[in-house]
Order: structure tokens, then C-alpha cells, then sequence
């Protein structure tokens, strides 16, 4: 699945599968985005920032055009199209093929614009909810995609979640979308799963989620985890500002690592690849 991976490319087990785990940087070209929204909406300031997350160890770029936040209003295609193709095509024309990038939409549209702009991947946080089209456009491609889960839509998502036993009405709500992809036509291989964390999930539901990562490394596909800068560690922190829980993050990434979980959606790529390195590290005297 990411075997055009370079940088920090641990062994290849026989899968195609890397074991050692990737960072993914976040790269929104939004100007409303929660915690770095309007920062990176200028292309001259995005390719400053994807030569930041390069020299500090990022494995895959993952481009949004769309802010997902808690109480976001949608984002049209043409205008997530307009927002993320010409950034794409610079990292392209500037890097070459030596960098993987993902976009993260949900709309068939734009993914395709963005794969045909040279993105490698599709991050889809409605898991093919929102657009089935998306599914089949990722098994016509042959590229990779990854299926959150969420509950609800972004604009009303934390309006009073519920859930009876979180991580198995999550595992049960994962198997569904990996079998509507599986009958779409995309390849077990070149699917991953994302727990949401923060998507449609009260304090409580994102820390039992965390306890039992291990389930869903279980379930036998790539695990990716998005914590970067969340509001329930600052609750936990008696933190308001997104940007001071740099440290709440890096712990969930090593947390992450010792279950079996392989990629780390982060803004903050120097603190969460030191702490990945140093827990993969501890990880293989086990």
C-alpha cells in the first residue's frame, strides 16, 4: 500500500504493508479550518509549509480543501478543486514522485481532480458515505483510501452524539464501509480505517476509543489515528488554545504505536515523529 514510501520506510513484510509507523501531515488550504485555518490558503505559504513537514520527517501530505470542524458548512467541488489541484501540482513539480500525497474530501469530484493532479491517495472522512461514487473511483484508480468513521455531518456532528458501547458500534460501523468498498471493487490491501476520533464523539467516546486501539489494529487493516490538537485533551489538560497541545498529541501517537496502529494524521511532525521513532523503538524489544 505505501510502498513508494521513502522517508522512514521501515521492513516490508510480505503484505506490502510498512510496519514502522507514518506520519501524515496536515495541510489544509482552508480559511476556516480549527486550528490552522486561512494559515496555509496561499500557495506560496502552503509549499513553505511542505518543505517545513519535509524537513522534519513527514511521510505523507494530506491536502483538504474543505474544513471538517465540528459546525463547518460544506465546501462546493469546484471550490475544493480550486483550493487543492494547484497545490498538488506544485508539491509534484517541485518534489517529483518522492513524496506521497492524500487529498481529504469526500467528494468523488474532487478526488478525481486531485489524482489526476498527482495526488497517490484518498482520505475520506465519511468513509464513502457522502458520495458513494468516491468508492468507485478509488478501485477504477487502483489508489488507496482510507474510511473514517463519523457520525453525522460535520455541521451538526457534535450535536448530542450518542453511543451505547462506542468502540463496537465503531468496529460494527467500520466493517460496513470496508465491505461497501470490498463490493465497489477496491482491494483489501489498499484499504485503511480511522476510528474519527473527535468526529461525532463526546470526551468519553474518544478516550475508550484510545483504551482499545488494539481492536481495531485487530480487525487486520492499516490503522490510521487523527488526535492532532483535539479539544477533548484540552479538556483534559486545562488547555484552550488547539496549538498547546502539541505534547497531548505526541502521547496518543506513542500510545498509538505500542497498540499496533500504523499512520499518525498530525499538524506538529517533528514532536509526533520523535515520539513514533522513540515508541517503535521500545515497541521492538518486545
Amino acid at each position: 500500500m505505501f510502498s513508494r514510501v521513502k522517508r522512514h520506510a521501515g521492513s516490508q513484510p510480505a503484505d506490502g504493508i510498512y510496519t514502522k509507523p507514518l506520519i501524515m501531515g496536515i495541510l489544509n488550504v482552508t480559511p476556516d479550518s480549527f486550528s490552522d485555518g486561512g494559515k496555509f490558503s496561499g500557495l506560496d505559504d502552503a509549499m513553505q509549509q511542505v518543505e517545513r513537514m519535509l524537513s522534519e520527517g513527514v511521510d505523507i501530505i494530506d491536502i483538504g480543501g474543505e474544513s471538517t470542524r465540528p459546525g463547518a458548512d460544506p465546501v462546493a467541488a469546484a471550490e475544493q478543486v480550486r483550493r487543492v489541484v494547484p497545490v498538488i501540482e506544485a508539491i509534484r513539480q517541485r518534489l517529483g514522485s518522492d513524496i506521497l500525497i492524500s487529498i481529504d474530501t469526500t467528494l468523488s469530484e474532487v478526488a478525481k481532480a486531485a489524482l489526476e493532479a498527482g495526488a497517490d491517495m484518498i482520505n475520506d472522512v465519511s468513509g464513502g458515505r457522502a458520495d458513494a461514487a468516491i468508492l468507485t473511483l478509488a478501485a477504477q484508480t487502483g489508489v488507496p483510501i482510507i474510511l473514517m468513521h463519523s457520525q453525522g455531518v460535520s455541521k451538526t456532528m457534535q450535536d448530542n452524539p450518542h453511543y451505547e458501547n462506542v468502540v463496537q458500534e465503531v468496529l460494527d460501523a467500520l466493517n460496513e464501509r470496508i465491505d461497501a468498498a470490498l463490493k465497489a471493487g477496491i482491494k483489501k490491501e489498499a484499504i485503511a480505517i480511522d476510528p474519527g476520533i473527535g468526529f461525532g464523539k463526546r470526551k468519553r467516546d474518544n478516550l475508550d476509543l484510545l483504551a482499545h486501539l488494539d481492536r481495531l489494529v485487530a480487525m487486520g487493516f492499516p490503522v490510521l489515528l487523527g488526535t492532532s490538537r483535539k479539544r477533548f485533551m484540552g479538556s483534559i489538560c486545562d488547555v484552550t488554545e488547539p496549538s498547546e497541545l502539541v505534547t497531548a498529541t505526541a502521547v496518543t501517537t506513542a500510545l498509538g504505536v505500542m497498540a499496533g496502529v500504523q499512520m499518525f494524521r498530525v499538524h506538529d511532525i517533528k514532536e509526533n515523529r520523535q515520539a513514533a521513532d522513540v515508541a517503535w523503538a521500545i515497541k521492538q524489544g518486545r
